[in-house]
């Protein structure tokens, strides 16, 4: 899948700033150890560590947008999220045919409460 970097904030002119697979950003993720995965619950964002965030907790600083080369419904959006805790984790929502939301849209709803602050990629993944 290729990458469309983006900002979602409103007004914002959309740029591709980089072209990157899924699998590339989760490893950078991984090797900086951001690979807590934030997972929807009815109480708000969960990484697993025993606590629930939020959206007020929680900020979007970069947003990836994947879309499949040889099939377009095969789409998804990786979110790097910051909590106020300072725990970076991701979020990734398939979106078109293969969507696992089914007719929940608790996921969605939360995901547009949480603030966006998009930030540089170098200044996420630099040493």
């Amino acid at each position: 899948m290729e990458n469309n970097i983006t900002n979602n904030e409103p007004g914002f002119n959309h740029r591709v700033t980089e072209m990157s697979t899924l699998s590339q950003v989760l490893e950078k993720l991984r090797l900086k150890k951001l690979d807590n995965e934030f997972r929807w619950t009815e109480e708000g964002f969960n990484a697993g560590k025993g606590k629930s965030y939020d959206a007020q907790e929680l900020t979007i600083i970069k947003t990836y947008r994947f879309e499949g080369e040889s099939d377009p419904a095969d789409s998804s959006i990786l979110y790097i999220i910051e909590a106020n805790d300072g725990l970076t984790g991701y979020s990734l929502d398939t979106y078109g045919v293969y969507s696992d939301h089914g007719g929940e849209e608790g996921y969605d709803n939360f995901i547009r409460l949480i603030p966006i602050s998009d930030r540089d990629e170098q200044l996420i993944f630099e040493v």
